[in-house]
């Protein structure tokens, strides 16, 4: 027997590991031999599979970089066009659903009617005398009194501030067409201003309830002071003051929802802010200091800032003390005890003897002194425009509309 003898058929056709299928011996093989053929084969056509795979994922993934390859292209030729090259359909706009119309533009907010009461107040100098009383009521609250602390140049210019201020305020009113503009200008003012007020809470300048009270101030300021300064309002001009102080919030950008709509809002809304926030900050006890640094008035012709800067040592003093009394005297008692400002019966009695001589003088003097010259230019063009039309509005402009019976009553007090 040969070598190869001593095995048996089934030894010699197992195949060698790595090798070849292997035919077996004789016309047909044993079943175990056709079992592992089979196994054999399925897991070549398994290998197989898993190849025709990682090819085609490869393919996948090289149209995939190749789409953004080309899309990143698209793009950066499309940034480098003029916007007037790209054209932008209407119904393409963030925000818009395809085939919408485009919105109307927003109508810009008008200011008070002319021959209002705040037509008649605002332009008075008599206003000038109540300002004090609203800024110190709207730098009480500590968060606008940071930022006027921390922004503004009350202390340094404090009289260019003022002139500053006062004009704007007289755009609102007597702007017409400049009054929006006026508006946006201070927005965009105010844009930058926020920090930390002294009780370590973050702060900024245009927060819809900061700004907003800043613009609520001028109603019971205005209502108070012309109880002394002038009269009373009827309910009917209250109710109309109100109106229009709305118009000028609008006019400021402060939309209807962050403004109370009636009175019959406004006061619950006004003691709230009284009651819950504001108190004297650093800035109201600089206002109501009877010995605080503020420089000569740098304003005005030359001969009257010469000599205001000569006598200014002895002027500076009296000037501070009769500021303190009208902030205080003309402030509404309600918020005047929020603060904590003091108030006797004598500066009571005060008051009311120099707002008695200011009820007789003011009416008696010529358009020229009684009106600021905002006020006046734009009471001429009023004037103007009535004689023009041919109605018998100019007459009733002389004296101011609402305020001709209004200070005719004044000078009977």
């Amino acid at each position: 027997m040969t070598d190869h003898d001593d095995h048996t058929p089934h030894e010699r056709a197992i195949p060698h590991p790595g090798a070849g299928p292997t035919a077996p011996h004789g016309p047909t093989g044993s079943p175990e031999l056709e079992l592992e053929r089979e196994r054999v084969q399925g897991h070549d056509q398994a290998q197989a599979r898993v190849r025709d795979q990682a090819h085609d994922q490869a393919q996948a993934r090289d149209q995939t970089q190749a789409r953004v390859q080309t899309q990143a292209r698209v793009r950066d030729q499309v940034r480098e066009q003029a916007p007037s090259q790209v054209p932008v359909a209407p119904d393409a706009r963030p925000g818009r659903a395809p085939g919408s119309r485009p919105r109307a533009p927003r109508p810009e907010p008008v200011p008070p009617p002319v021959g209002g009461v705040l037509w008649t107040l605002a332009g008075d100098i008599r206003a000038l005398l109540m300002l004090p009383a609203a800024l110190t009521m709207q730098v009480a609250h500590p968060a606008i009194g940071a930022g006027v602390d921390d922004h503004s140049v009350f202390r340094t210019d404090p009289w260019g501030r003022g002139e500053r201020s006062l004009r704007s305020l007289q755009l609102w009113i007597y702007g017409g067409e400049r009054a929006a503009e006026e508006g946006r200008r201070l927005r965009a003012l105010h844009k930058e201003i926020q920090g930390t007020d002294a009780h370590g809470r973050r702060y900024h300048a245009l927060d819809p309830a900061y700004y907003a009270w800043v613009h609520a101030t001028g109603y019971p300021v205005y209502r108070h002071g012309l109880r002394y300064l002038a009269r009373p309002l009827t309910d009917a001009q209250e109710r109309q003051l109100y109106a229009e102080w709305l118009q000028v919030g609008r006019i400021l950008g402060i939309h209807d929802r962050d403004m109370p709509q009636s009175i019959e809002e406004f006061w619950p809304y006004y003691r709230r802010v009284l009651d819950e926030e504001l108190e004297a900050t650093a800035v109201v006890r600089e206002l109501v200091a009877t010995d605080a640094a503020v420089p000569a008035p740098d304003r005005g012709p030359l001969p009257v800032r010469v000599v205001l800067a000569a006598l200014w040592p002895l002027l500076r003093r009296p000037f501070l003390r009769t500021r303190a009394f009208l902030t205080a005297g003309l402030m509404p008692p309600e918020a005047r005890a929020a603060i904590g400002l003091e108030w006797s019966r004598d500066q009571e009695r005060r008051l009311r003897r120099l707002a008695r001589v200011v009820r007789i003088v003011v009416p008696l003097l010529p358009e020229r002194l009684r009106y600021l010259p905002l006020a006046r230019e734009a009471r001429a063009n009023a004037r103007r425009e009535a004689r023009h039309r041919g109605s018998d509005t100019a007459g009733r402009q002389r004296q101011g509309l609402p305020g001709a019976t209004f200070e005719r009553r004044n000078t009977e007090r």
